[in-house]
Order: C-alpha cells, then structure tokens, then sequence
C-alpha cells in the first residue's frame, strides 16, 4: 500500500488479492467513520466491483481511498484510475446486464446504486477513472 498523504491511502490494483486488500481497507475506513455493518457492506461491494472491473479489464491500476468532509458531513472518497483500453460507449455500459465478459453486466451500474455519488470518464486507448463517494446519515 503506498501513501499519497497523510489522508489519502493509494493501493494498486493488479490481481484478485488487490482486490481483497482494497475492500478490506474500504470496510476499515468505512467502520472508522461508524457507518452501519449494512453500510460497511455495501461500501465494500462497490469497491469490489469496481476494483475488480480494474483488474479484469485494464489489467493494472490503483485505487485511492480518502475520509473527507462537507461542512460538518464526513465521508469516503474512492477513486480508481487505470491505464487501460477505456469504454468506448459508457452508456452501455452503464446499462444493467452489458458485459463485454462472462459477467453478469452489474458492476458498473450495481456500483453506482450503491453508492451517493458516482462519476465516470472514460476514452478509448487513454484509461477510466471512476470517482465515488459515500457520506454518513
């Protein structure tokens, strides 16, 4: 795990055991800042998800995970960026039951219910940075 700051944890994103780090480290932040064991879950399938489509998809990348504030609001940011082919028509993809593998075409949009906030861009040869955020009730 490498530390952009003090406040920001980066962590790459290159096999399933990433993975496994990543949603374990979500989880973690997640509990420090005493979301529900319901929340703490969804938090961390959304970053699983993603972090898998990551790994599946562009092969390599990184994922970073930061506590952040909105006045007297606390949250989780995650960001996952890749270097990867891009997704050439993000509206499809954004639609349940595409894939472009043998998944179940929910990644992607299952991410983006789960969370409060989603962002995706995406261009073909250049990579995807996907952004999330998720704030205390």
């Amino acid at each position: 795990m490498l530390q952009a700051s003090e406040h920001e944890t980066v962590m790459p994103l290159r096999t399933d055991l990433d993975v496994l780090k990543v949603r374990k480290y979500g989880k973690e932040l997640a509990a420090a800042l005493h979301f529900s064991n319901s929340e703490r879950t969804i938090i961390a399938t959304a970053i699983s998800e993603i972090a898998r489509n990551t790994v599946l998809y562009a092969k390599s990348g990184c994922m970073h995970l930061k506590l952040i504030r909105n006045g007297a609001r606390r949250g989780l940011l995650i960001v996952a960026e890749d270097a990867g082919p891009g997704i050439p028509d993000l509206k499809l993809a954004m639609q349940d039951g595409y894939t472009t593998s043998r998944g179940l075409g929910i990644g992607l949009p299952g991410a983006r219910r789960l969370m409060d906030e989603f962002d995706i861009v995406s261009e073909v040869g250049k990579g995807t940075v996907i952004t999330m955020k998720k704030w205390e009730r």
